[in-house]
């Protein structure tokens, strides 16, 4: 193989910030962020829609969700289901407190020219140089990491004790994550591989387009420090996301088209909004 050039980058979870309206998105929501009882449990659904949280395309699997119990420890869900517009997982919450739940997904997107004519390839970057064909010329090949993320509190909220991963894009809360109010600000803090990631754009959209019609989606900037201030408009479930590098834009009729970067990183989260 030649010339081949590697990024990171997760297919179903790429978070554009320039998606219009009615753009394919991959998200993860409960079905209520705050719940209370006895050891409650709470369902995750997760899916590829073209209206924000409306199951009107693809599943998006949950095998891989990863949860975070309030004391830090690690744990999968009990049951998982998997449709074929959604995917669903069940969750005990055995212990008080806020948990957080976390999708990763990594893979690879590959061009190449064989025999002069151009083609493609996606799948597991594990499975790259297996399926790659001998003779294969021009390759590049771009690798995505996605993190995707949403959090539930069961009965009283409590610190977050998961660590970041120091891996990819994440968004660290700094207020709580759950129990938000229309009009309150919420905190957070950008990272790239651990480190505060600076003058980056994270763009908020609000569910409920299907009947508003208006996406009413905003942005903020990341400051020195890597962290933004949310404040929330309205009473909704949230799609948060933001992804490195910036994305180049298009090129002019005629012109070539920007190489691919070496690495690309995507994140978004869910965050539910109450009425005050």
């Amino acid at each position: 193989m030649k010339r081949i050039h590697f990024s990171l980058c997760a297919l179903a979870v790429a978070a554009a910030l320039s998606l219009p309206a009615h753009a394919h998105r991959g998200w993860m929501i409960p079905e209520v962020a705050e719940v209370e009882g006895k050891e409650p449990w709470v369902t995750v659904r997760a899916a590829i829609s073209e209206d924000l949280f409306v199951v009107d395309h693809n599943a998006l699997s949950l095998e891989a969700l990863e949860v975070i119990a309030p004391d830090g420890t690690r744990s999968k869900p009990e049951k998982i289901h998997a449709g074929r517009q959604f995917g669903a997982a069940d969750i005990k919450l055995a212990k008080p407190g806020t948990y957080t739940m976390s999708l990763v997904n990594e893979s690879a997107m590959a061009s190449y020219k064989l025999n002069g004519e151009t083609k493609r390839w996606r799948g597991a970057p594990s499975a790259l140089e297996k399926e790659m064909p001998a003779g294969a010329e021009e390759v590049q090949v771009t690798t995505t990491l996605g993190r995707m993320e949403t959090y539930v509190t069961a009965n009283d909220a409590s610190p977050l004790r998961g660590k970041p991963q120091g891996k990819g894009l994440e968004l660290l809360p700094l207020d709580a994550p759950t129990g938000m109010l229309v009009g309150q600000t919420t905190r957070f803090r950008l990272l790239l591989d651990g480190k505060p990631l600076a003058a980056t754009t994270v763009g908020v959209v609000p569910g409920g387009v299907r009947y508003r019609g208006v996406l009413k989606e905003f942005a903020v900037t990341t400051d020195a420090k890597g962290e933004v201030a949310i404040k929330w408009p309205m009473a909704e479930m949230y799609w948060v996301n933001a992804s490195y590098p910036p994305r180049a834009p298009a090129p002019a009729e005629g012109q070539p088209r920007p190489p691919m970067p070496k690495q690309r990183y995507t994140y978004s989260a869910t965050f539910e909004v109450l009425p005050e």
